[in-house]
């Protein structure tokens, strides 16, 4: 087998592994409870960090075996990799509009990194890496703040997505600067890189997970995997002295795919904004509750369709007790609709 070939497919088993280390995540993040960014606790979630690892491992060894420009487009697929993936092991399905959105990320970051030289003409001096260091945690925690000042449930999971895909590519600027300097005779030389890229790594880590909690899958990895390498890309392109190919004719062809990478996760937002299936309780937390006009879901006025039937157990009264599905009727009077609140200990002869 040649080297190329090895790369390739080491570039596209890393994909499938991180797509289904954003799987893991994903289901873990929707699971009722625990913590949002850091669900220690859950085994599954450690499943996924092994995935995660076991992605950069494989990523590293096909850029050690073929080119940068062949290897970083290969790992954009991984969004198209996890829709499919997410069908047939979870059971999610995916719309024309969320399958056209992933296309339209992964070909514009794919040809926004093959248009992108990796020939560098210089490395990070220490003050650069502390001033990247200290604007890199300036970015991420007001994009960690403004998150939490969005009331919509998608928005802020994408703004997570993106401080995450942020953590992520700048960390991949202090791997490349470590892996530069380092050298055998002073292995511990690089310690302060490689303080700052471990954090730089958990951060992106616990955002990410926190990302997929109420905004499903395909958007937040979409994001993840587009602000990563472009935010790495446009460090390199300012710091490193990397330029695009083929002059400004590259440069407008990047602009382009850019755009179109941008039009895709556009289109990702807008297709969970508009899901139907977005839980009721969101949307009407009136209704969650049974009271406000329209409670429950059944036809008559008045009707209570989401009543828990009370559970009989010894003291309870011998009465006629309100079960599911019934029809309390109209209510006479002027008052245009009826506030209805039951509680079950009380409904069954309780205090």
């Amino acid at each position: 087998m040649s080297p190329l070939v090895l790369s390739v497919l080491l570039a596209l088993v890393s994909a499938v592994a991180y797509a289904g280390a954003a799987i893991v995540q994903e289901r873990v993040a929707a699971s009722v409870g625990g913590p949002r960014y850091a669900p220690l606790r859950n085994p599954a979630w450690w499943g996924s960090v092994l995935l995660n690892g076991i992605g950069a491992t494989l990523h590293v060894a096909a850029l050690a075996y073929g080119p940068l420009s062949l290897v970083q487009p290969l790992g954009a697929l991984t969004i198209v990799f996890a829709l499919p993936m997410a069908a047939v092991f979870v059971g999610r399905r995916t719309g024309r509009r969320a399958w056209r959105g992933a296309v339209m990320a992964t070909a514009g970051l794919a040809g926004l990194l093959s248009l992108t030289s990796g020939a560098g003409g210089r490395t990070l001096a220490d003050g650069d890496r502390w001033l990247l260091t200290a604007c890199t945690f300036g970015v991420v925690a007001g994009l960690f703040t403004a998150a939490h000042l969005v009331g919509r449930s998608v928005l802020r999971s994408i703004v997570l997505a993106a401080a995450a895909g942020v953590s992520f590519g700048i960390a991949s600027v202090f791997t490349k600067a470590v892996a530069e300097e380092w050298t055998p005779e002073a292995p511990f030389a690089e310690w302060t890189g490689l303080l700052v890229l471990s954090a730089l790594a958990v951060t992106g880590l616990f955002l990410s997970q926190a990302s997929y909690r109420g905004a499903g899958l395909a958007a937040p990895l979409a994001t993840v995997t587009v602000v990563n390498p472009v935010v790495a890309a446009a460090v390199g392109l300012t710091l490193f002295g990397e330029s695009f190919r083929y002059g400004a004719a590259g440069t407008v062809a990047a602009l382009i795919c850019g755009a179109v990478a941008a039009g895709g996760l556009v289109q990702l937002t807008l297709d969970r904004m508009t899901d139907p299936a977005e839980p009721l309780a969101a949307a009407d937390p009136a209704r969650s509750r049974g009271t406000g006009p329209g409670a429950g879901s059944g036809t008559g006025p008045g009707r209570i369709d989401d009543t828990p039937t009370p559970r009989a157990s010894e003291g309870d009264s011998a009465g006629p007790e309100v079960r599911q599905g019934v029809d309390v009727g109209p209510v006479p009077g002027t008052r245009p609709h009826l506030e209805v609140e039951v509680r079950s200990r009380a409904v069954a002869g309780r205090p």
